[in-house]
């Protein structure tokens, strides 16, 4: 967020005039008024321009392009995201197949997100997108054809899964390591907010749109959709320069780098809480892979999908965006250990009221709820990140974040699909939620450190 500087209201000095009468003429003086002043307009004026994004960065033509490729292709990717778990629940009927999908996401996510990165710093980051972006896009293509002609059955469906989870892998922390070859230092902290604002708003309207389109043109057509989408970020791709690595020096993306990572998390207790109270909120609470039974067999869904579905999979996404308009007082909190601890209760909570709710508009609120919490806890985790590790770590420690923050739901999946065919899906969704609670006390209560952490004054 940026603004311009806010003008000093000048204070007044001396007595009150003995009367109320206006001095008129020239040279009379201007007083300030409750309606029409220029010192309030500008006030106004300045609160409102501080409030909204950042928007230099869409001047270099290179950034455009991908950003605008981005507003078309997360919510291509959105769509595919709720047509897997659907479409193996239309297979199966049984939502602990869709849970398989935590299994076959987990461990190419964490085999090649670990090495995504590192690879990224040792080949032509140009190419490396084209690859893994043309890769994704083909997978999504086979989607379709095995979702449109039925031939492959659910295992199909999970190892095509499984292999666009990787090559989304590789391409992610590949893309993040452009945009610092495209923009100058002091646009990165807006860039990275653009790309979250599309990401979250994307999370809303493709999961929406899901639930519109299901009815009308029928799941197979997502997946297609989505490949579609992709050829608008292939070519904002394609118009970028090379990209070769700075360093002339032939370095390895190696086991023993990432080896390093680790050490380096283990030795740093509030990196490791920070990642550790993560796994513990996402592990048990993201309730993800019961929304297609709870859509069905709750709030009156047809089985292949329907508006509910839609408002299951947007409602997170709306309480991050929403929290995320309000979030100018999280530049004035110090104590972060604290605040992530409250912030990971209150997803808890969200979710915990989510499993209870029989109401699908309670189910969204408290899912919303949850959403809050949640992008409250990411901002301070990835402050804590940038600041107490160094930079020579900064790439590493991104790569293990990212594991954790999508590997996380990867977990919650693999036993809530489980979980919702042995006590139902409301109760699995219920039990999680209180689980999170009950987690995230006890690290923080092991692990006092994080919770007595307190951001540099110089932060504030």
């Amino acid at each position: 967020m940026s603004g311009p500087e806010e003008p000093t209201r000048p204070s007044r000095l001396g007595p009150e005039p003995p009367t109320t009468r206006i001095p008129s003429g020239p040279d009379a003086p201007t007083r300030p008024t409750e309606r029409g002043s220029p010192s309030v307009t500008r006030r106004i004026g300045g609160v409102v321009r501080g409030a909204l994004a950042d928007t230099r960065p869409l001047r270099t033509p290179a950034y455009r392009r991908l950003w605008l490729a981005g507003v078309v292709t997360v919510v291509g990717s959105q769509l595919s995201v709720v047509a897997v778990p659907t479409q193996i629940y239309q297979l199966t009927g049984s939502s602990a197949y869709v849970g398989l999908t935590g299994l076959f996401g987990l461990v190419p996510l964490v085999v090649f997100g670990l090495w995504g990165g590192a690879i990224a710093d040792v080949m032509d980051r140009r190419l490396l997108l084209l690859l893994s972006g043309g890769g994704i896009a083909l997978s999504s293509l086979a989607l379709w054809v095995t979702a449109a002609s039925g031939v492959g059955g659910v295992w199909s469906v999970l190892v095509l899964f499984a292999v666009q989870t990787a090559l989304l892998a590789i391409n992610q922390p590949t893309r993040n390591a452009v945009i610092p070859r495209l923009l100058p230092p002091g646009q990165l902290p807006a860039a990275n907010a653009l790309n979250m604002t599309v990401q979250q708003v994307g999370a809303i309207a493709g999961p929406l749109l899901a639930g519109v389109l299901i009815p009308v043109v029928g799941l197979p057509t997502l997946y297609l959709v989505d490949a579609i989408a992709l050829l608008a970020t292939l070519w904002a791709t394609w118009r970028l320069p090379a990209l070769p690595p700075e360093s002339a020096v032939n370095r390895r993306a190696g086991a023993r780098q990432v080896i390093e990572g680790f050490r380096y998390v283990a030795l740093h207790k509030v990196l490791l809480v920070s990642f550790l109270i993560d796994v513990v909120a996402m592990g048990f609470g993201m309730p993800r892979v019961v929304f297609p039974e709870m859509a069905h067999t709750v709030f009156g869904d047809p089985i292949a999908g329907g508006p509910a579905l839609g408002l299951l999979f947007a409602a997170i996404p709306i309480g991050m965006v929403v929290a995320g308009l309000f979030s100018g007082w999280l530049t004035r909190v110090r104590r972060q250990g604290v605040a992530v601890t409250f912030a990971v209760c209150t997803w808890g909570v969200g979710i915990a009221l989510f499993g209870l709710s029989g109401s699908l508009w309670l189910a969204v609120l408290f899912l919303a709820l949850a959403g809050a919490g949640d992008m409250v806890s990411s901002a301070f985790r990835n402050s804590m990140l940038q600041t107490v590790a160094t930079d020579e770590m900064r790439g590493r420690m991104q790569g293990v974040f990212t594991v954790v923050v999508v590997g996380g739901p990867r977990i919650a999946d693999l036993w809530h699909g489980p979980a919702a065919d042995a006590i139902g899906p409301s109760a699995a969704a219920a039990v999680g939620g209180f689980a999170v609670i009950v987690g995230a006390i006890v690290v923080v209560a092991v692990f006092s450190v994080f919770w007595r952490y307190q951001a540099p004054a110089a932060a504030e």
